[in-house]
């Protein structure tokens, strides 16, 4: 066991393993359940006694995750009450040292802050680092925007997921010096969904301040959802229910049983799937004023210390799931890319111009690349150009390595950076994922994870066997390739990158 530490909600004691204090499913709000359920997340209520931290929580709420059962994993517990953290620490002993706050990814539908992935240690042991994993409200429980059906009492309903993030910001701030953890020099980072949140925090008025650094990995500010579009999502799963679009009618999905809001869920994604995700941030003129990149483009970030970046091959992992995509024809290929992008023209062009320099290319590989783009490395590269504007630092990579797995098809796909930033490459999915680990995969991953732990001490990514990382800036546009060997190329994929001018 470890020393007890006393929070805001009370005392708690964990537990030790390699070396490390580890305390597991604290809650730092209330159970978002009966009334609280699409509420705002509330104070938890102050525990008697000391709480046994030494097991994780639940899962939010979710259904089973295609990708877990790609990769052979089991699902842990799930449950509307969800709302707790992990600490890992090397020692509770007020030693003010740099945190990092994780927030997991998922389509804003799946994942949990202990996946086996997220383990700490390694930022603990090797860079003397608290590591802090957040679990945040799902799917409909997290982003259902009933504003304006269900009026005043489902106010910022459509955000909570992301309020969730905050109040486990505000814990962290409140209480992280009792587990040896500097609450003035916090970084928060995330991948896929986890990275949206990141950058979405960056652009929402009550997160200023509650972090100096963010690491958005394959994900950037640009999935808050239109608020007609979320109204729309709303009424459509109110009428799966056969409830009225009125506010008697929301107030009756407070009383549901959470497996059927669940299964309504489940329905809307897979009708909206064609055209992204259903269930995202919302720009409900309350929780979040303005699209996160046009508030960080107005200066809502100043002052934040940026890396981010996304991996070669992203979409390879998704097609992987959607064997459809091999068959692609060109006509199809235009079509999809004019359905993402919502003009068949510009998508044309896009088209042309992946092709001018993809001899041999199938149709399928050109929408792989092009979509990858669309829906993360360009949207990454628009939130660094508006955080240079306004003078803050900014680093930029782009993750290479590609998986000797499933016969190398994977490449440099989506989620792959995840064991090398954490370091934990030898836990089973990561073996997988990435296959036995060689010397020079564990030299990748030892720059990779440094270069992250060198960023949240100091704000400036660095590491041994990683040549000099210049700040990214629009004229050169310095950028760190992670693949062996590393190395720093200015503007990558450049051509690519020009052909979205004007758009995302």
């Amino acid at each position: 066991m470890t020393s007890a530490v006393e929070t805001s909600g009370g005392r708690v004691e964990g537990t030790l393993k390699r070396g490390v204090q580890q305390f597991r499913g604290i809650p730092f709000a209330a159970a978002p359940v009966g009334e609280l359920r699409f509420r705002p997340p509330r104070p938890v209520e102050p525990w008697a006694g000391t709480l046994d931290a030494t097991r994780f929580g639940p899962q939010a709420l979710q259904a089973a995750s295609q990708l877990e059962a790609m990769f052979g994993g089991t699902p842990p517990p799930s449950s509307e009450d969800c709302l707790t953290l992990n600490v890992f620490t090397p020692s509770a002993d007020g030693g003010r040292r740099p945190v990092m706050v994780w927030i997991h990814g998922g389509a804003f539908l799946t994942g949990s802050g202990s996946t086996p992935w997220y383990n700490g240690t390694s930022f603990a042991t090797n860079h003397d680092i608290v590591v802090v994993t957040v679990n945040y409200r799902l799917g409909a429980f997290g982003f259902l925007h009933l504003d304006d059906v269900g009026g005043e009492a489902f106010g910022g309903s459509g955000n909570v997921g992301i309020l969730d993030q905050v109040a486990a910001l505000d814990w962290v701030r409140e209480n992280i010096e009792g587990f040896g953890g500097d609450p003035n020099n916090v970084t928060v980072f995330g991948e896929s969904a986890g990275a949206m949140s990141v950058g979405t925090l960056m652009g929402l008025p009550v997160a200023k301040g509650l972090f100096a650094k963010a690491i958005p990995q394959s994900g950037a500010a640009h999935n808050a959802r239109p608020r007609d579009d979320a109204d729309a999502i709303a009424r459509d799963l109110l009428a799966s229910l056969s409830l009225d679009a009125t506010p008697a009618g929301a107030a009756r999905l407070r009383e549901l049983p959470a497996e059927a809001v669940l299964e309504a869920q489940n329905a809307i994604v897979a009708k909206h799937q064609p055209s992204g995700l259903a269930f995202t941030p919302v720009v409900d003129g309350i929780v979040l004023p303005e699209p996160p990149i046009d508030a960080i483009g107005g200066g809502s970030a100043g002052g934040v210390r940026v890396l981010i970046g996304t991996n070669a091959d992203e979409m390879k992992l998704f097609t992987a799931l959607d064997p459809a995509s091999s068959d692609l024809d060109e006509a199809h290929l235009i079509k999809r890319a004019a359905t993402a992008i919502g003009d068949a023209g510009k998508a044309a062009e896009l088209v042309i111009a992946y092709r001018s320099h993809r001899d041999g290319a199938t149709a399928a590989d050109v929408w792989a690349d092009l979509q990858g783009d669309f829906v993360f490395r360009i949207p990454a590269i628009r939130l660094a150009e508006h955080q240079v504007a306004r003078d803050n630092a900014v680093y930029s990579y782009l993750f290479t390595w590609p998986s000797p797995q499933f016969g190398g098809a994977l490449g440099a796909c989506h989620a792959l950076e995840i064991p090398f930033a954490w370091n934990t490459l030898d836990t089973g999915m990561s073996q997988l994922f990435i296959g036995p680990a060689d010397d020079a995969t564990r030299e990748l991953a030892a720059a990779m994870h440094g270069a992250w732990a060198s960023f949240a001490r100091t704000g400036t990514p660095s590491a041994p066997g990683l040549p000099e990382w210049p700040a990214y800036d629009e004229e050169r546009r310095a950028t760190m390739i992670f693949d062996n060997p590393c190395r720093v190329e200015d503007d990558p994929g450049g051509i690519d990158r020009e052909a979205w001018a004007g758009l995302r």
